[in-house]
């Protein structure tokens, strides 16, 4: 017993020494050949035979053992008819709902507010206005909302006289739903710098972009149904 309890060990090291080899291998050969690969931050086997995952940051690539192919693109499981490249993107750039910077946002509460529900918007952004009046239907919940003015400089001006009017729910809600002109305002804008710090450190490229409290992340404008369902799952 004991014999076949240290054969086992012995054949466990082997192969973990043997994983350690091919991913050194990996590393050194893809970042002599490729300068954006010299700082790789993790190598990993796929459930595909002979196909390894390098990631970097929250970009991910396909390489073979000894990294002398390089592939981008999705992995698809279609057995399980699964992508496994977008399931662990969603992974990587997941944010835990306690780690959100909820005083660099303001809140809209509807009903009793239970239901939480992070947002980053444009105020340019025309998908954002569509996904605003939709979001109307949505009842009992707190909306945490994160101006994140990416597309122009007049998107910066916009949110600047959001977050500083007396009423930030209201001046958004008008503009965004009502088309109400924003009045000009001028107060301690460091949280829209902050946002957009935040938003460059997670990958949030584009808005609306949703969060919910299970982590759950959700880019572009989505419909009050596909809301309601997702909030019900992150209970």
């Amino acid at each position: 017993m004991n014999l076949i309890k240290t054969g086992l060990l012995a054949a466990l090291m082997a192969a973990g020494l043997g994983v350690q080899a091919q991913e050194a291998t990996i590393r050194k050969n893809l970042g002599e050949r490729i300068p954006q690969l010299q700082q790789i931050d993790e190598v990993s086997k796929t459930p595909m035979p002979g196909l390894w995952e390098v990631r970097v940051g929250t970009d991910i690539l396909y390489t073979d053992s000894e990294g002398n192919f390089l592939i981008q693109g999705s992995l698809i499981d279609s057995k399980q008819r699964r992508n496994l490249t977008e399931e662990r993107v969603d992974k990587l750039t997941s944010i835990e709902f306690s780690a959100l910077p909820i005083k660099d946002a303001f809140t809209i509460v509807r009903g009793n507010g239970k239901r939480k529900l992070a947002v980053f918007e444009d105020p340019n952004c025309g998908y954002c206005k569509r996904f605003e009046r939709d979001l109307q239907k949505v009842d009992n919940v707190t909306i945490y909302m994160f101006l994140y003015p990416i597309l122009s400089a007049d998107s910066t001006d916009k949110s600047r006289s959001v977050w500083c009017a007396r009423d930030k729910g209201k001046a958004w809600q008008d503009w965004m739903v009502r088309d109400t002109p924003l009045a000009a305002g001028t107060c301690d804008t460091a949280a829209l710098t902050r946002n957009l710090e935040f938003g460059k450190k997670h990958k949030i490229t584009g808005t609306p972009t949703l969060f919910f409290v299970d982590g759950s992340r959700v880019p572009g404008a989505i419909g009050a149904p596909q809301v309601e369902k997702f909030l019900a799952d992150a209970k």
